[in-house]
């Protein structure tokens, strides 16, 4: 069954993806001259690109080398530029259907360009590219968010209780060694007294994981109180027990479906991801049964990777939720998307008398590229009532 359910999503997305690619590259095809040079290095260069990605990762579980890194790091951010070719692409056709009923074009274009359509092609490409590599640059500093949050409950030893939260890692062959020292220093300058990770550390394969063994620079991580972490979709659809496993065997605390008290009166709990079911055939525990032990005057923080449940988290008392998943769209516009489907893409809200707040995380899935939002780091600092 679970294979099936994989057959189903990848073929569906290679199915968007051909597609998709297929119009960009049809488009394009019809500004360059056929027969002449230009037009034979745009086709090879074209699908080159567009087989990059799916190559890559295929190679990793295959034959995991230099070969493979290059055409996943190519294939990445051509998924990046693949967006906003489409929006070039889908602006260019509209105007030529405007044109078409109300001709404009001739008018304020000059002739000289309008018979070298090839000019606007590589001119797009270029914007493109340059748009891209800023984002690449903005996916690369992570910025620290500061939170305060007043809680209504009293912890017995401590009044405050210092938090460092990020989400959606994505540690594999894009996101590796350098990035993840830079994140684990950057955590302990916050110092912190408790790292929690609401899901995604690995993206999908654990081979480039283990290969460039990654899980021995958690041993940098400067947290008092431990690291906890649940698990996200992208740890089931590459195998959840396996990264759960290679997780805790490099100081990760991964709750699955658990609750742990880390300082008196104060618990948190993680929930495996709401999709364990479809990749893994696992029904996750209700938030009920998972904390049905936990006095109610305790304080409660949930770790929960996509930020769905909130109706159930209320019911369960819960006092802080903290999840990721979103990447408040990674590029713009798909956070007009999130925003949509998610009662929180981005950032704080106050439910009732529950906290919530989603990461918009400090990796990238796909491209490494950020437009129009930014990795962080989230340092929340929770103030305990006080009996007066």
């Amino acid at each position: 069954m679970r294979q099936v359910q994989f057959f189903i999503f990848f073929s569906i997305v290679l199915t968007v993806y051909g597609l998709i690619n297929w119009y960009i590259f049809s488009r394009s095809l019809m500004s360059f001259e056929p027969g002449t040079g230009l037009r034979r290095v745009f086709v090879w260069a074209f699908w080159m690109l567009v087989l990059s990605y799916p190559l890559g990762r295929f190679l990793e579980k295959v034959y995991l080398s230099h070969l493979s890194d290059f055409f996943t790091w190519a294939g990445a951010f051509w998924l990046a530029a693949m967006v906003y070719l489409l929006m070039a692409v889908i602006a260019f056709d509209l105007l030529r259907i405007v044109n078409h009923f109300a001709p404009f074009i001739d008018k304020i274009i000059p002739r000289a360009l309008l018979e070298r359509p090839y000019f606007f092609t590589i001119g797009v490409a270029t914007a493109v590219f340059l748009l891209v590599f800023a984002g690449h640059l903005n996916a690369l500093l992570p910025r620290t968010e500061q939170l305060t949050i007043n809680l209504n409950k009293m912890l017995p030893q401590t009044d405050k209780l210092r938090i460092a939260m990020v989400s959606d890692i994505h540690l594999g062959t894009v996101i590796s060694t350098k990035r993840l020292n830079r994140i684990i220093e950057h955590l302990n300058s916050v110092e912190a007294d408790v790292v929690l990770i609401p899901g995604d550390l690995v993206d999908e394969d654990l081979g480039p994981v283990i290969k460039q063994n990654l899980g021995s620079l958690f041993s940098k991580l400067n947290a008092p109180l431990g690291v906890y972490a649940s698990t996200g979709n992208h740890e089931y659809i590459g195998g959840a027990d396996a990264a759960v496993d290679y997780l805790r065997r490099h100081g990760i605390n991964m709750l699955r479906d658990t609750a742990i008290q880390i300082i008196p009166g104060l618990w948190v709990i993680g929930r495996n991801d709401i999709e364990s079911s479809r990749f893994a055939g696992e029904k996750r525990k209700s938030l009920a049964e998972i904390t049905k032990d936990i006095p109610a005057e305790d304080v409660r923080i949930v770790l929960d990777h996509q930020p769905r449940a909130y109706e159930e988290a209320q019911e369960q008392q819960t006092d802080l939720i903290l999840s990721g998943h979103t990447h408040h769209g990674q590029l713009w516009p798909f956070n007009y998307i999130t925003q949509k489907i998610f009662p929180l893409s981005w950032g704080y809200k106050q439910f009732g008398q529950m906290h919530a707040y989603v990461s918009s995380g400090i990796g990238t899935w796909g491209p490494p590229v950020r437009i129009g939002n930014r990795p962080e780091v989230v340092v929340i600092t929770l103030n305990a009532k006080v009996n007066n």
